[in-house]
């Protein structure tokens, strides 16, 4: 796909994007919390303490939002959970921000949105509310956050911890969503430009996993091409696909530098999962890409914009294709039910496996003995995979809705595995 938005693909969501925003501004009242970037006109990000005030007052805003506390970082810092709409939705949408402490734009954006979503009084958010649950948290990372890290406060890059889950902060998250079962996980980051393959306002992608199942991985694309970057070049940004290199002339893809399957990424953990998901890059650099502007400022708010349209556009897909996400992830997890089909030790939709790498005729499951169900408990229980115990240990069958997260975590063949489990056949 070229790098810049074409007519084409422009037309998939032009009804769309006609119609009125979901999220409409907070009317300007004095009661209106503001975040200390707002407060500051982008001169400074929210610090903690700011960000802590103002979901203090989201929170008492009335009943259609709470905040809880789901976790600690390692340095004692809160990890908080925000729910805004009905509490019992069948559709639910979860919101990863600031994953990478270094990256505070999606978390601005996160907060802005909070605050709209939760005092709009417009038809079409309050419809919107009525049928899906937003589930939010705002700072995944707030040791790195503080400090300005990508890592957490020893130094890991969370976003590549959604399998093993060694930190305190993936494992909130993970969490969540074996408790919330969420439909869409949108997670936003940003990166550095490099002129002139990669340099767009906005960057996309989709789990690229292949354990995905198909109908979960499309509606994913349709997440990215048909409602987030036709937002953002409605709102005047241009966008193109994260960790692809794409010449600016032909629109052909010219080196993969990122965009991989690796399953410990939370894109591809949600496609796993039987979820949409999508990560969501802006640039960190001036709108120019000099590095340069007469307002240091500028460069912030420009950065919170192109989230906040992006995000925008991703609210209005989980509105109008709510009835499609039904569909397809029920399907999903009633595929890992049937049992089925092959299951992909490594590879991309974009990167084939080995056949040493494809299990193509699964094992019914894994045996693990007492000592190793010991070491691996919590995780499996953290991911969501039931277990059934036995008298020597436990028994960790592939039928169930993640089915292909059970070899990824157990099966000796396997790129990062807990534990070398023992694969049994004969079901």
């Amino acid at each position: 796909m070229p790098s810049r938005i074409r007519p084409a693909v422009m037309g998939i969501a032009a009804a769309a994007l006609v119609l009125p925003l979901i999220t409409a501004p907070a009317r300007a009242t004095a009661d209106v919390p503001r975040t200390g970037f707002e407060a500051g006109h982008g001169a400074h990000w929210t610090s903690a303490r700011e960000e802590s005030r103002f979901l203090d007052v989201v929170a008492h805003s009335g009943e259609r939002a709470d905040v809880r506390r789901i976790g600690s970082t390692r340095l004692g810092r809160p990890l908080r959970l925000v729910r805004i709409g009905a509490r019992h939705a069948r559709n639910v949408m979860l919101l990863i921000c600031g994953q990478h402490g270094n990256e505070p734009a999606g978390r601005e954006a996160c907060l802005i949105t909070v605050r709209d979503l939760v005092r709009a009084d417009d038809r079409a958010t309050l419809t919107f509310l009525r049928h899906t649950t937003v589930l939010v948290v705002p700072t995944a990372n707030p040791d790195g956050s503080a400090a300005g890290t990508r890592g957490n406060s020893d130094g890991i890059d969370i976003n590549r911890d959604h399998l093993a889950l060694r930190t305190t902060e993936a494992r909130a998250v993970a969490t969540v969503i074996r408790d919330q079962q969420p439909d869409v996980i949108y997670d936003m980051h940003e990166y550095e430009a490099t002129a002139p393959y990669y340099d767009d306002d906005l960057m996309t992608l989709w789990p690229r996993n292949l354990n995905t199942y198909p109908a979960v991985r499309d509606e994913a694309y349709q997440l990215s091409e048909g409602f987030v970057r036709p937002a953002a070049a409605a709102a005047g940004f241009t966008s193109g696909h994260y960790g692809i290199w794409t010449d600016q002339m032909t629109g052909r893809p010219v080196r993969q530098t990122a965009g991989d399957g690796q399953e410990g990424i939370l894109r591809n953990m949600a496609g796993i999962k039987n979820a949409v998901g999508l990560l969501v890059e802006s640039r960190t650099d001036a709108p120019d890409g000099t590095g340069a502007s007469p307002d240091p400022a500028s460069r912030l708010r420009h950065r919170v914009a192109v989230q906040l349209a992006a995000l925008k556009g991703a609210l209005r897909y989980a509105d109008r294709r709510r009835g499609r996400l039904d569909a397809v992830t029920d399907a999903a997890r009633a595929a890992g039910l049937d049992d089925r089909g092959p299951v992909y030790l490594a590879g991309a939709d974009n990167d084939p496996p080995d056949a040493a790498q494809i299990l193509a005729d699964p094992p019914c499951g894994y045996r693990l003995t007492a000592a190793q169900y010991t070491r691996v408990q919590d995780v499996l229980d953290l991911q969501g995979i039931t277990v059934r115990r036995t008298a020597d240990g436990a028994v960790v069958a592939l039928r169930q809705p993640e089915r292909a997260l059970v070899p990824l975590l157990l099966d000796p063949r396997a790129g990062h595995p807990l534990t070398a489990a023992r694969p049994y056949h004969g079901c």
